[in-house]
């Protein structure tokens, strides 16, 4: 079986603190696989925000989410709190792709608990279409 391979990015434009709560851990005590998907979706919020952007309103467009990848290397646990790494690459005419770097600190150090990436579409709701890539937000992301 193929296993899913992130290859992050060298840099990231982005990171923020998220504290793992006792409503993120599942039966088996640690954090779930559908709750790393809601914490890379925080991450993402707050990343646009940074830039006055919503899902909702990108510099015009909307975006929705074409397709997801996470990679699991560590458990989290409830006090864990996770540093979320977010960078922007592979940018082009109705598209872009985030990758997120989720670390927690271990004996003084910052090791890698999760790797994903999403693909998103920049997308119009009231037409029900994709969107081009707004001009407006490309000098925040193309260096």
């Amino acid at each position: 079986m193929a296993r899913v391979k992130i290859d992050l990015p060298v840099s990231f434009s982005f990171a923020t603190e998220i504290p793992v709560r006792i409503t993120d851990l599942n039966y088996g005590g640690h954090v779930g696989n559908d709750t790393v998907l809601s914490i890379i979706h925080e991450a993402r919020m707050q990343f646009l925000h940074q830039y006055g952007c919503t899902e909702m309103n990108f510099g015009g467009a909307g975006m929705i989410m074409s397709d997801v990848g996470i990679e699991f290397k560590q458990e989290l646990f409830y006090g864990d709190v996770i540093k979320a790494s977010v960078a922007m690459e592979e940018i082009s005419k109705v598209s872009f792709v985030l990758y997120y770097k989720l670390e927690k600190e271990i004996n003084s150090r910052l090791v890698l608990v999760a790797a994903a990436r999403t693909g998103m579409v920049c997308y119009n709701y009231e037409t029900k279409k994709m969107a081009a890539f707004p001009e407006a937000i490309k000098q925040h992301f193309i260096i």
